[in-house]
C-alpha cells in the first residue's frame, strides 16, 4: 500500500470527526444487518410469535364488546361463560407466544453481540500502529464492551418491543376505524401533534447519547492508562492528581448522561400528556354518541380499550425510542471502528516468499512517521545484511535504529525506497509471511497474563513441550522457572509483575529462540540483565546467532564488539560502518561514544 501515511491518518481523523458530527437518525442500525443475516430462521420464529402475541392482544377488546352488548342480558346469559373462557384461552396463547418471542429475541441479541465483539477484536488486531498513535486503548475497549452492550439491549429487547408496539398501534388503529370511523378520524388528527415532537426530541436524545458514550470512553481510557502504570503513579505520589483528573472525566460523563436523561424524561412526559389529552377529548365525543344512540356501550368500551392500546403503545414507543437512539449512537461508533482500514495490507496478488535464507536489504529508504510529518526518521537509508551476518546498529537516541526494526516488520511503509527480505519487496508479500521470517527480542519485554509455558509458546504455538523446554534451557531461563510454585505452569501475573526485569527478558529470548526464524532482531536484548545473567544469555545468543542473520540495536557498545559489522547511525543516515577496532581508530561519532562509555565503565 503506497501513499502518504500522514495524509491517510489525517483523513482518518477527519472521518472520525465527521462521524461524530452526524447522529440524526437510526439508519446506521441497518449496518447491523450483515450480523443478523445468518440467523434468519431465529428472526422468522421471533417475528411469528410476535405477530401471534399481538393478534391475541388485539382480540381481547372485541371479546369485551361482545360480552357487554350480548352477554349481560337475560336472553343471552349462557353466552357469558363462553366469552370468559375465550378470554382465558387468549391469555394462555398470549403468555406462551410472549415467552417464546422473548427467548428467540434475547438469543438473537446475545448471538449478534458476540459476533460483533469477535469481529471488532479481529479487526483491531489487523490495524496498523498508525491507528493506535491517534486512538487510545481505553477508547477501543469502551467500544468493545459498553457500546456492544447497548447494541445487545437494542437488538435483544428494544427493537422487539418497538416492533410490538408499532404492530399494536397499527392493529389498534385499524380496529378503531372498524369500530367508529368518526372517532378514529379525530384520533388521526391528533397523531401528528404527538409524532412530530417524538421525532424532534428523538434526534436530540441520539446526539446526547453519542456524546455520553464518548465521555464514558474518555473515562475508560484515562483509567486504563493510569492503572497500567500504577507503580509509576505511586512512585511519583501522583495519586491525588490522578484521582482529581479521573473524577473530572467521571463528572463530565455524568453531566452529559444527565442531559440525555432530562431530554428523555421531557420527551416521555410530553408524549404521554399529548396522547392522553387527545384520548380524553375523543372519548368525550364517544360518550355523546352513546347517549344519542349512535353507538352501543360495548362499542364504546371496545373503542376505549383499543385507544388505550394505541396510547400505551405510543407511550412505550417513546420510551423504547430513547434506547434505540442510544443503540444507534453506539452502532455508529462501532461501525466507524469496523470501517477503519489497516494502513498496512497484503497486495491483491501477493508474491510467495522463497526458501528462507535470511538476507535483508534497505534500498534508499526515506520514512516519516505519520504523526510527525516533515521529520525524517530515515533519509535515503541503504543497508544490506548477508545471510548469517551479525550487524549492530548504534548511534544516539533518535538516530533511526528502532525505525529500521519497525519498517522491517512492516508496521509502516516508507514514503520512498524498498525493503527486501530474501530478495522480495516486503510490500509485495503478505505482512504475515514477512513477519514469519523474523524473531524479535524487544527492549520493553511483553509478558502476557498467562503461565510461563504459554508465554514461551507464544513464539510458535504449534511447538511441542520438548521444544519449549529446550528453548527455555537455551535462554538460561529454566533455573528460575523451575523454582516457581507450579513450575512452567505458574501464572506470571499481568505484564509479568511477579518476575524481575531480567527474568522477563530471558522469557522473551526463549520465545524468540523457539520461533526459529531466519532473521533475529535484538533490541537491547540483554539490557535488563545482571552481569551473571548477561554472560549466560549472551552465550546462548551467540549459539543462536551463529546460524541466523542478526540485527542488533545496542546503546551499550560492549555488547556489540564482536559483531561482524557495526553500522553507526545519526539523524536517519549511516555515518560510518566497520568493526569495533576500525571505528575506534577512525574517530568520529562511534569513537566519541566508545570513549564516553568505556571511560564511564572504568570510573565505576
Amino acid at each position: 500500500m503506497s501513499g502518504n501515511p500522514g495524509a491517510e491518518v489525517a483523513a482518518a481523523i477527519a472521518h472520525e470527526a465527521q462521524g461524530r458530527s452526524k447522529g440524526r437518525d437510526v439508519r446506521v442500525l441497518r449496518r447491523l444487518l450483515p450480523f443478523m443475516a445468518p440467523y434468519k430462521v431465529y428472526i422468522a420464529f421471533a417475528t411469528l410469535f410476535l405477530l401471534l402475541s399481538t393478534g391475541a392482544t388485539l382480540t381481547i377488546p372485541r371479546a369485551v364488546q361482545q360480552m357487554i352488548d350480548h352477554g349481560f342480558s337475560k336472553e343471552n346469559a349462557g353466552l357469558i361463560d363462553q366469552y370468559f373462557l375465550f378470554v382465558l384461552v387468549v391469555a394462555v396463547v398470549l403468555g406462551l407466544a410472549t415467552a417464546i418471542r422473548f427467548y428467540f429475541v434475547t438469543w438473537i441479541g446475545e448471538r449478534i453481540v458476540a459476533d460483533i465483539r469477535k469481529a471488532l477484536y479481529t479487526h483491531v488486531l489487523d490495524l496498523s500502529p498508525a491507528f493506535f498513535e491517534i486512538t487510545r486503548t481505553g477508547e477501543v475497549l469502551s467500544r468493545l464492551t459498553t457500546d456492544t452492550t447497548l447494541i445487545q439491549t437494542a437488538v435483544g429487547s428494544s427493537v422487539s418491543i418497538a416492533l410490538r408496539n408499532m404492530l399494536m398501534m397499527v392493529g389498534g388503529l385499524t380496529m378503531l376505524f372498524i369500530t367508529s370511523a368518526k372517532l378514529t378520524g379525530l384520533v388521526l388528527i391528533a397523531v401528528p401533534f404527538v409524532v412530530v415532537p417524538l421525532i424532534l426530541m428523538g434526534r436530540i436524545v441520539r446526539n446526547l447519547s453519542r456524546k455520553a458514550q464518548d465521555r464514558v470512553a474518555d473515562t475508560s481510557a484515562y483509567a486504563a492508562e493510569t492503572i497500567n502504570a500504577v507503580t509509576t503513579v505511586q512512585a511519583f505520589t501522583h495519586e491525588p492528581i490522578d484521582r482529581d483528573r479521573f473524577g473530572g472525566t467521571v463528572e463530565s460523563a455524568f453531566r452529559t448522561a444527565i442531559k440525555r436523561v432530562k431530554a428523555r424524561a421531557a420527551m416521555t412526559a410530553l408524549v404521554i400528556v399529548l396522547v392522553f389529552s387527545s384520548i380524553v377529548g375523543v372519548l368525550w365525543v364517544g360518550a355523546q354518541s352513546v347517549l344519542s344512540g349512535a353507538m352501543t356501550a360495548g362499542e364504546l368500551s371496545q373503542f376505549i380499550l383499543y385507544a388505550v392500546m394505541v396510547a400505551s403503545g405510543l407511550g412505550a414507543l417513546s420510551e423504547v425510542w430513547g434506547e434505540v437512539q442510544r443503540a444507534a449512537g453506539a452502532a455508529e461508533r462501532l461501525m466507524e471502528l469496523l470501517s477503519t482500514e489497516p494502513r498496512i495490507q497484503a497486495p491483491p496478488n501477493p508474491v510467495t516468499m522463497p526458501t528462507p535464507r535470511g538476507s535483508v536489504q534497505f534500498d534508499r529508504v526515506t520514512f516519516e512517521y505519520p504523526m510527525r510529518p516533515g521529520i525524517k526518521a530515515l533519509s535515503q537509508f541503504s543497508l544490506k545484511v548477508e545471510p548469517g551476518e551479525t550487524v549492530a546498529l548504534v548511534g544516539p537516541s533518535g538516530a533511526g535504529k528502532t525505525t529500521v526494526f519497525q519498517l522491517l516488520q512492516r508496521f509502516f511503509d516508507p514514503q520512498s525506497g524498498r525493503i527486501l527480505i530474501d530478495g522480495v519487496d516486503v510490500k509485495a508479500a503478505t505482512p504475515a509471511d514477512v513477519r514469519s521470517r523474523l524473531a524479535l527480542v524487544p527492549q520493553e519485554t511483553v509478558i502476557f497474563g498467562d503461565s510461563a509455558f504459554e508465554n514461551v509458546r507464544y513464539g510458535r504455538p504449534e511447538a511441542t513441550e520438548a521444544e519449549i523446554r529446550a528453548a527455555v534451557e537455551a535462554a538460561q531461563a529454566a533455573e528460575f522457572i523451575e523454582r516457581l510454585p507450579q513450575g512452567y505452569h505458574t501464572f506470571l501475573g499481568e505484564r509479568g509483575v511477579t518476575l524481575s526485569g531480567g527474568q522477563r527478558q530471558r522469557i522473551a529470548i526463549a520465545r524468540a529462540i523457539l520461533r526459529d526464524a531466519p532473521v533475529l532482531l535484538l533490541d537491547e536484548a540483554t539490557s535488563a540483565l545482571d552481569a551473571e545473567s548477561e554472560r549466560l544469555v549472551q552465550k546462548a545468543l551467540e549459539t543462536l546467532m551463529h546460524k541466523k542473520t542478526t540485527i542488533v540495536i545496542a546503546h551499550r557498545l560492549a555488547t556489540v564488539q564482536r559483531a561482524d559489522r557495526i553500522v553507526v547511525m545519526d539523524e536517519g543516515r549511516i555515518v560510518a560502518e566497520g568493526t569495533h577496532k576500525d571505528l575506534v581508530q577512525g574517530g568520529g561519532l562511534y569513537a566519541r561514544l566508545a570513549r564516553l562509555q568505556f571511560a564511564g565503565m572504568a570510573a565505576e
